[in-house]
Order: C-alpha cells, then sequence, then structure tokens
C-alpha cells in the first residue's frame, strides 16, 4: 500500500494551501520559492489537481476512476467529483469530529474501529450514502484517544448534511451534500478541463 510522507506545511506551501484544510492548526512563516512567478494554463490545472488529491489523500489512480465515476454521472463533472471525494468514508469521519486530522481519519477507519449501519469498515474509500448511520464501535469509545480528540474537535462546525452527538461519538449522514456546501478550496474546472485533453 503506498503512503504519503510529505511534510505537511512544506507539501501546503508548494501548493498555496491552508494547513486548516487538512485539520492542522500551525502555520508556515516561509513562502514557497515559486511564489510570484507566472503559471502556465497546464500548471494551473495540474495544481488544482494535486491540491483535490493532497486534501483527501488519493493517489492518482483512484482519483482517475473517481473522476470516471465522476463524468458518467448526471450534472456536472467537477461538482460531482468533489461531492465522491467528500462522500468517502476518512472524509466523513474527519468532518464528523471523529479525528484531529484526515490522516487520523484514514488510521482510525484502518484499525476498525469505525462501525457503518452496524457493520465494521476498514475501508476509508468507503462511498457513504445518505441515511447512513456513522459510529466508533463501542469497545474503543472509552479509549483517551477518542478523549483527546473530542477535546480538540468540540468548537469544530459540524456541515449541515450531516447529523452528529459528539460525546456519544454517532452521526447520521442526512443527505449528500451538495458542492455549495462543501469548504475546500479547489477549482474543480480546472481538474475537468486537464482530464479531458
Amino acid at each position: 500500500m503506498a503512503v504519503n510522507r510529505v511534510p505537511v506545511l512544506k507539501r501546503c506551501r508548494s501548493l498555496g494551501l491552508e494547513p486548516q484544510y487538512l485539520g492542522y492548526d500551525k502555520k508556515s512563516n516561509r513562502t514557497s520559492a515559486r511564489a510570484g512567478k507566472k503559471m502556465s494554463e497546464y500548471g494551473l490545472q495540474l495544481r488544482e489537481k494535486q491540491k483535490a488529491k493532497f486534501i483527501y489523500g488519493v493517489l492518482e489512480k483512484p482519483f482517475r476512476n473517481y473522476y470516471e465515476k465522476a463524468d458518467r454521472m448526471k450534472g456536472m463533472t467537477g461538482e460531482n467529483l468533489m461531492v465522491i471525494l467528500e462522500r468517502r468514508l476518512d472524509s466523513v469521519i474527519f468532518r464528523m469530529g471523529f479525528a484531529r486530522t484526515r490522516r487520523e481519519a484514514r488510521q482510525i477507519v484502518g484499525h476498525k474501529h469505525v462501525l457503518v449501519n452496524g457493520k465494521n469498515i476498514k475501508v476509508p474509500s468507503y462511498l457513504i450514502k445518505a441515511g447512513d448511520v456513522i459510529e466508533i464501535r463501542e469497545k474503543s469509545k472509552s479509549l483517551q484517544r477518542y478523549k483527546d480528540i473530542v477535546e480538540v474537535t468540540a468548537g469544530r462546525l459540524v456541515p449541515e448534511w450531516m447529523d452528529v452527538d459528539i460525546e456519544g461519538l454517532k452521526g447520521t449522514v442526512k443527505a449528500l451534500p451538495t458542492r455549495e456546501q462543501i469548504d475546500v478550496p479547489v477549482n474543480e474546472m480546472l481538474i475537468v478541463e486537464l482530464y479531458s485533453k
């Protein structure tokens, strides 16, 4: 399994991204060496794709598959792509506040701490549907790790498309998100332009 070991702040700097979108409170004072340089159209498109891949922790092949799936769906391909990425189980766990960062959310899912509709799911890329109930399994709820997580994420805004009981570590996906409800700084139209060449 491929693992992304790139230092988060360094990657955020090169992509012109705020670390908060990944759940990190740190801030980098340094600027990228390429800051201020003019980029080609292709460079801009590629950067948007890399930004989306980095935020959601998806590698090239699965990302391409998500794009093809979004292309086959009704509606705008770019918006569909963002909704699919947001529906990933690790992303939903992060949004619900059961993890401090997206990477931690991925680890929690991989370690079999998550139940979806009562079933244990250990695949971070599992796509959530409207009406799904997601919770941390009973055995794990008492762990100190989750007490620390709840302390950190209690003030985090939960998106309106989900209903969360942060103390009980349980949440429901009321409906699938729309593009307006996804606060990720990615221009998905540039990704569509890149792939449709």
